[in-house]
């Protein structure tokens, strides 16, 4: 079967746009020399947060957890000509293949980049956004999503990454560990939130849409 699927995404791959040079030459850096290389967005799921990007057509973008800054470059190209998107890391460390990254994206002017907690930044930024992207602590993602909705617009759109969490959010009724329990919380409390709309997309790890309906 992983063959299979292998195959299957080689071929969604082969039959899609070609992965832009700038994130082909940052995901095979990421993979060579930061831990966890497996937290990238990468190609398949990268072309898809862009055109979801270009759909929404974004003046504000708000995404917690850059890691190397993939996805922050990918949604950024769906972007108002004027748009920001806000992207906040904790890891300091990162900062130095960011910036290098997003400079060589072009993409400088369109992507603001904060270092520290995201549950503290995000009322500092006194901003309302289009689309928000979710893919920071999976045992804050209860704390996030309670955070982020009040700063959508009526209309706009959350992303949360990794919401099947390699098969484990089906794989016991009482999660034994905080980051698969804080997935499993938060899709159980997504599930019954009448303020939006949601389906769960089964790209990679999980990806759920979320459209905020009313406050």
């Amino acid at each position: 079967m992983s063959d299979f699927y292998f195959n299957i995404e080689e071929y969604i791959l082969n039959h899609s746009d070609a992965e832009d040079p700038v994130l082909a030459e940052l995901n095979r850096e990421t993979n060579l020399k930061i831990l966890r290389p497996r937290m990238l967005s990468g190609h398949l799921q990268g072309k898809i947060l862009e055109m979801i990007s270009k759909m929404i057509r974004p003046e504000k973008i708000l995404e917690i957890g850059t890691y190397t800054g993939y996805s922050a470059i990918c949604m950024a190209k769906g972007l108002k000509e004027n748009g920001i998107l806000h992207t906040i890391e904790i890891n300091d460390e990162l900062e130095e293949i960011i910036s290098r990254y997003v400079e060589k994206s072009g993409l400088r002017d369109k992507i603001m980049i904060h270092f520290g907690n995201a549950l503290e930044i995000i009322p500092s930024l006194n901003e309302m956004f289009d689309l928000a992207f979710i893919d920071g602590d999976k045992r804050e993602y209860m704390d996030y999503y309670n955070l982020v909705l009040g700063y959508i617009k009526p209309g706009g759109f959350i992303l949360a990454d990794n919401v099947l969490w390699s098969g484990k959010v089906v794989e016991m009724e009482s999660p034994d560990d905080e980051y698969t329990k804080g997935i499993f919380d938060f899709n159980d409390f997504l599930k019954n939130d009448t303020r939006v709309e949601k389906v769960i997309l089964p790209l990679r790890d999980g990806l759920t849409l979320i459209r905020k309906i009313s406050e």
